[in-house]
């Protein structure tokens, strides 16, 4: 490793297992080699992160029954002492085990697994957290007996335009597509795509184009792909591929999913499977052909990542505690297995 400290990268964790929270590190661009710099345990159970533009400011879910969100400023890069510090005190979200957050129009949105709702919380001009200004309930369930009894909001995400929230629920087999009011700080259901019974949605993403959107369904492992009409809102589905080859014999769980910068291919984590699955797209972008699948180089991966340059890819793992990097192979789109980091029950992990 050369020892170049040539950007952010930062790592959730559950604390509850024994994680250490947020874990900074300090990136090489020449080997994408992570070096731990700093680590913070403020809030508990900090299982998504995001950053705000200009990467100054570092938001946090804190997974638990009273869930809460939490505003850290980000050490700079070069930062001697790259420990995050508080901003304020975390804030409650007003629902239960918010598993995802995203900024938008000035809010901080968070989908809370638990309640199966989406809050809204104001940002301020110091990147501090205010109280909740509207909580979005879902309503609904599914055929899972244990898994789809109510609704159970896995993601939350603004589309490319701006003008749509999107989010994902697990429990009731659907995407919402919704508005935000930036003056009111109020979510409304604006539309709702509902996919096969007992599939489970539980991520998405867009396509670079931003016509398409790839929705990731955890239950049954696979893929559906969709149309996105942003000047509608419009999220039609137009076909599915399984994330998992056929010679498969263990129960996995689809957890993340992640589209090249280029367009060309689709990296999704498999759980229990332990893997990457490699997923070509044909030129309409509506076609998902399921290529390979690699060790994901530990266990249990919970969250994928492309670095800036998109040249490499980053998976939590979990179970066995660690952050591994892959380099891409820019023709094939198949990860190779490059190094990894130890962070105990990794969950997540951003750059910036």
């Amino acid at each position: 490793m050369s020892g170049r400290n040539d950007g952010r990268a930062f790592i959730g964790s559950f604390t509850s297992p024994g994680g250490r929270g947020i874990i900074v590190a300090a990136v090489d661009a020449e080997t994408g080699a992570l070096t731990e710099r700093g680590a913070t345990d403020a809030v508990a159970d900090p299982s998504f992160l995001a950053l705000a533009p200009g990467g100054s400011v570092l938001y946090a879910v804190s997974e638990q029954e009273e869930g809460a969100a939490a505003a850290f400023l980000a050490p700079a890069a070069d930062a001697v002492d790259a420990t995050p510090r508080l901003i304020g005190e975390p804030v409650p979200v007003c629902g239960a085990g918010p598993t995802h957050l995203t900024l938008t129009a000035g809010h901080l949105l968070t989908a809370n697994y638990g309640s199966g709702s989406v809050s809204v919380l104001p940002v301020g001009g110091d990147g501090a957290l205010r109280a909740v200004s509207g909580v979005l309930q879902h309503e609904g369930g599914g055929p899972h007996p244990d898994r789809q009894r109510g609704p159970h909001a896995h993601q939350v995400t603004a589309d490319p335009s701006g003008r749509w929230v999107l989010s994902t629920d697990l429990g009731t087999d659907s995407v919402r597509i919704c508005a935000l009011d930036a003056a009111s700080g109020e979510l409304t259901t604006h539309g709702e795509t509902t996919l096969r019974p007992g599939a489970g949605p539980r991520h998405l993403a867009f396509h670079p184009a931003g016509g398409h959107a790839y929705v990731l369904c955890e239950l049954e492992p696979t893929l559906t792909v969709c149309r996105w009409d942003a000047a509608t809102g419009v999220l039609e589905p137009v076909g599915e591929t399984s994330v998992l080859p056929d010679s498969a014999a263990v129960e996995s769980f689809a957890s993340a999913v992640v589209v090249a910068r280029d367009g060309r291919f689709v990296w999704v984590a498999n759980r229990g499977h332990d893997s990457i699955a490699v997923l070509a797209l044909d030129e309409t972008y509506e076609k998902a052909e399921l290529v390979t699948t690699v060790p994901c180089g530990g266990r249990w991966p919970r969250d994928l990542a492309l670095d800036p340059a998109g040249r490499r890819l980053y998976a939590a793992n979990e179970h066995s505690g660690d952050v591994t990097w892959f380099d891409i192979d820019p023709h094939t789109g198949v990860p190779v297995r490059a190094g990894s980091i130890e962070a105990p029950a990794a969950s997540c992990v951003i750059f910036g």
